[in-house]
């Protein structure tokens, strides 16, 4: 899994069926420089590219997320689905201590 800050909503005006209805995430993914802050709650645009989360949980922009990619953001589906990203975990909190020699 990994975590990622909520940065939009995308609206489609055309899907799949089996997609009806889904709600999606524009996610901007946590970098170790994220991390990196200490105590600071990691914000903001991240170097890597954004990607498009599937959501079934209800999570909102500004809102930290985890999210799983591949194979295994298809397997909640019963038929085979065409998703690649979904959010597995709402984040409320992060703590951080990173090993100090």
């Amino acid at each position: 899994m990994k975590l990622g800050a909520v940065i939009g909503r995308v609206t489609l005006n055309k899907t799949v069926p089996a997609l009806l209805g889904a709600r999606w995430l524009i996610v901007s993914p946590f970098t170790r420089e994220h991390f990196q802050r200490g105590t600071e709650t990691p914000v903001g645009l991240s170097k890597d590219p954004s990607l498009v989360v599937y959501d079934n949980l209800g999570g909102a922009v500004g809102q930290t997320i985890g999210y799983v990619e591949g194979r295994e953001a298809a397997q909640p589906f019963d038929a085979p689905t065409p998703v690649d990203a979904i959010n597995a975990a709402l984040v409320d909190e992060i703590f951080y201590n990173p090993f100090q020699k």
